[in-house]
């Protein structure tokens, strides 16, 4: 019941599928290139399978390790050539942030799997993807890889949403994000998790870093580490005992209580001042502009950021070996800044690593 196919290294993408049997049996039926028994484990958690009695979850996505992985879940309809399956995932793992994009393909590979009942009709769209950029199939629509740029990926999250529930302390996660802090989200559902985390790196928008996001956590060893060695991210989780882990965050965000806690030793790197003040009236102003839309309400967001930078400016110099900006300490104290607003920038020119060695 499981074949594996020679791996081809040049490869970006691998096709995994887990499988379950209608005797409550859990099979990795088989794998494109191979995969390792970490990664396996990793999947066979998140997709849901091995639970019994729990919900079942369409489409889930997250990263480990740089290797982002997206899996598509569904029931078997009693109709199909898979007689002996209940259910089974497709999973795909990959090296960018799409969910959008792979949702779409996955669901392809899914019907084609359920009319063929074979992997190899599958293996063929997935490598047509790979080499052309297309898969074209009878009845299930085709795909093309160009209809999903990653500047559509990272404007899907809804910022308006995010303000709507949390008002003026928004500026605490955008604070928190422009200080590559560590950010932890809990939801007992893992599809509220998962629509939050992906749009808080679009409140930090200058850098376009969606690897800092790993939108689906386990509290299993493993995961943690792998996390710990992040120095900022959003990370987020189902299970509520997360919040019993003071080591992983410097903010926790209780999206099911609507709640936002800065962990006791984040307080001083996060004091807010008129700077916070002013940055989270304009964050709550933009998005609750009925005429504005989600990406100008970003667009506003990054001119506000850009001018905290450019606050920053003045006081930073070239280094010693010219190689890039370092903060000149007396010359920002020289300025008399409110203290929340001198110990912001200080703090962010540590984020941005231009303090002196």
């Amino acid at each position: 019941h499981f074949g594996r196919l020679r791996q081809v290294d040049q490869l970006r993408l691998g096709v995994d599928q887990p499988e379950k049997d209608t005797n409550g049996e859990v099979l990795w039926v088989w794998c494109y290139p191979s995969t390792t028994a970490t990664l396996r484990n990793l999947l066979l958690r998140k997709c849901c399978l091995t639970d019994e009695n729990k919900l079942l979850h369409p489409f889930v996505f997250g990263q480990y390790r740089r290797t982002w992985f997206y899996i598509t879940t569904i029931e078997v309809p009693d109709s199909s050539i898979l007689k002996k399956v209940t259910h089974f995932s497709i999973v795909l793992t990959a090296k960018d942030f799409n969910p959008e994009k792979y949702a779409a393909f996955t669901r392809i590979l899914c019907r084609m799997y359920l009319k063929h009942g074979s992997p190899v009709k599958m293996m063929e769209s997935y490598i047509a993807v790979l080499t052309k950029g297309i898969c074209q199939s009878e009845e299930n629509g085709s795909f093309l890889s160009k209809d999903f740029d990653a500047r559509k990926a990272y404007l899907a999250g809804s910022i308006k949403d995010i303000v709507s529930q949390f008002g003026m302390e928004t500026v605490i996660l955008h604070t928190a994000l422009m200080l590559k802090k560590r950010i932890v989200v809990y939801h007992p559902k893992i599809e509220a998790v998962q629509e939050f985390t992906r749009t808080l790196p679009a409140l930090v928008w200058h850098r376009q870093d969606w690897t800092i996001l790993h939108s689906y956590v386990h509290l299993n060893a493993d995961e943690l580490e792998a996390l710990q060695m992040c120095t900022g991210y959003v990370a987020g989780f189902v299970d509520l005992e997360v919040s019993n882990r003071p080591d992983l965050y410097d903010v926790f965000v209780n999206l099911a209580e609507s709640e936002i806690t800065i962990a006791p030793l984040a307080k001083e790197a996060m004091a807010m001042g008129k700077l916070h003040k002013e940055m989270g009236q304009l964050i709550v102003q933009s998005a609750e502009d009925p005429e504005k839309s989600e990406s100008q309400v970003i667009q506003d967001i990054a001119l506000k950021t850009r001018e905290i930078f450019t606050n920053l400016a003045p006081f930073s110099e070239v280094s010693a070996d010219g190689e890039k900006r370092v903060l000149n300490l007396e010359a920002l104290k020289q300025k008399r800044f409110p203290p929340a607003t001198e110990n912001f920038l200080y703090h962010l020119a540590a984020a941005e690593q231009m303090l002196k060695i």
